[in-house]
């Protein structure tokens, strides 16, 4: 791979896609997703990270949407943990538009900060990586998250759920550049 790449500006036009796809979906049913437990929107998205590793494992799929879709609901509902992280589950569960996506922002640029900091000390190195290997690190960290979860969010030495949650929106917008930009 000798092209340049402007992974700031690849990662800004996916953050672009998801929030996009949230805003709008938000439009559509509010903010329903505020009544789920961070337990429910982790099982949400191990069973999208799930039907891409055994659409990939078949070679086939039988129902029409592609893995981008379930790559950028990954991202989405990542953040709407988050944003369940910070807010629970109260009785408030109603987000008026404008703070839903201030808070969507907040979470998904401390991402991308987070993953120019590390893109910086690894060199890039996810851009020689199998898209089926993001793929099972995404589940990796929804395994660990789960323990966390069990634990009651104990931890003994390992980072928490945040960080978790964080690589796992990292991890499935680097698969979403690798299928935008593999083929340019």
């Amino acid at each position: 791979m000798s092209k340049e790449h402007n992974t700031e500006a690849e990662f800004e036009h996916s953050i672009s896609l998801c929030r996009d796809i949230f805003l709008t979906k938000m439009k559509d049913y509010g903010t329903a997703w505020r009544i789920l437990r961070t337990t429910a929107i982790t099982d949400q998205i191990y069973i999208k990270a799930q039907r891409i590793r055994s659409i990939d494992d078949k070679g086939t799929q039988k129902v029409e949407e592609g893995v981008k879709p379930e790559y950028i609901g990954i991202v989405n509902y990542s953040v709407m943990a988050l944003i369940q992280l910070e807010l629970g589950t109260g009785d408030n569960l109603e987000l008026r538009p404008e703070e839903g996506e201030r808070l969507y922002n907040k979470y998904i640029y401390a991402a991308r900060d987070l993953m120019l900091n590390k893109n910086h000390d690894y060199g890039e190195a996810w851009r020689n990586m199998r898209i089926s290997s993001l793929t099972d690190i995404i589940l990796m960290k929804l395994l660990r998250i789960k323990q966390i979860e069990d634990n009651k969010g104990k931890t003994y030495i390992s980072e928490g759920l945040d960080a978790n949650y964080y690589d796992i929106i990292n991890y499935a917008i680097f698969a979403l550049i690798r299928l935008e930009y593999e083929n340019s």
